[in-house]
């Protein structure tokens, strides 16, 4: 049940804390082949080749082996090559 905060203009209303809590805060997963396991709280990881910021509902791309994500395909393929 989510906690009630007054506003003293406002009704009260539900505050999601821990789904605040995690905001833009960089996640640790485990990940596997067919998905990921979340080590610790967060709402995104970063690309291990270009460092952008990936949202957990948008990762598509990972290598189990390195424990890496990955932004776009392409970078994942080339990543997988070794062409760094």
């Amino acid at each position: 049940m989510p906690h009630l905060q007054r506003n003293n203009s406002l009704p009260m209303e539900p505050v999601y804390t821990m789904l605040m809590s995690n905001r833009d805060r960089t996640a640790r997963l485990h990940y596997m082949p067919n998905g990921f396991r979340l080590l610790s709280p967060g709402d995104h990881v970063l690309c291990a080749e270009t460092g952008q910021k990936i949202d957990l509902e948008e990762l598509r791309y990972w290598s189990v082996e390195r424990q890496e994500a990955y932004a776009t395909c392409e970078i994942s393929v080339r990543a997988a090559l070794g062409q760094r």
